[in-house]
């Protein structure tokens, strides 16, 4: 027991780190996904066929496939095809390949989420919007879009909860996030081996990170129940 609580400055130094790591690709990943995915959402309900089925052959090809297998592509493919890696070197190239890998398929996740909000609401909202003179633009801004958004807040909810702990999926191309830090005390880091027990605490930041969304977002639902 001493000798853990010799180790504990050292763990949670390296678990903070980590996190943060963790946390900065969360909030990319978020920042780049949302806009993208509503994006990828329109061209999926194109009246253009060809932008819609392509945009559909993508999502699927997306949602169908591990986002491990996407994080590999990302990163190594591009450097066997050109004979030089695109994102440079370091923890930085690691963490923009990443980044990439997981607002793509986060977005095209999304895309559906809000494909299928968008289509719940009403025609006949639609209709009424054109009657009063109202653009498409319009339309979707004054009625569509708040509606839809108090719709989609328990789907989102999910899948933004879920990147948390996708996060950890990083590690696969060495990007130093919570659960690698945790892991190389027991293969050996910082003068320490063997030890298992800093795993447990990566639990504990992600529960706690999950637990606080979680809140977030049961608030959020409450603040839009005036749609109903």
């Amino acid at each position: 027991m001493a000798l853990i609580m010799e180790q504990m400055p050292i763990v949670f130094g390296a678990l903070n780190v980590g996190f943060l790591q963790t946390l900065k690709l969360f909030i990319v990943t978020l920042i780049g996904s949302l806009p993208l995915g509503l994006i990828i959402a329109f061209g999926s309900m194109s009246g253009f066929r060809p932008l819609k089925y392509f945009t559909k052959l993508v999502i699927w090809i997306i949602r169908g496939t591990p986002l491990m297998i996407q994080l590999l592509i990302v990163y190594y493919f591009p450097g066997l095809v050109l004979g030089n890696s695109i994102w440079g070197g370091g923890e930085s190239g690691r963490f923009l390949a990443a980044a990439v890998a997981f607002i793509f398929n986060y977005a095209c996740y999304f895309a559906e989420i809000y494909r299928g909000g968008i289509q719940s609401i009403p025609v006949g909202q639609h209709e009424a919007g054109k009657v009063l003179g109202m653009t498409r633009v319009q339309i979707f801004f004054r009625i569509t879009l708040l509606q839809m958004i108090k719709r989609i807040v328990p789907p989102i909810s999910n899948e933004i909860i879920t990147l948390v702990k996708d996060t950890s999926l990083a590690r696969i191309i060495a990007l130093q996030e919570i659960i690698w830090a945790g892991q190389a005390f027991m293969k050996g880091s910082q003068g320490i081996s063997g030890a298992i027990w800093p795993l447990f605490f990566t639990a504990i930041y992600y529960l706690l990170f999950s637990g606080l969304l979680t809140l977030l977002f049961g608030a959020l639902e409450r603040k839009l129940d005036y749609f109903r």
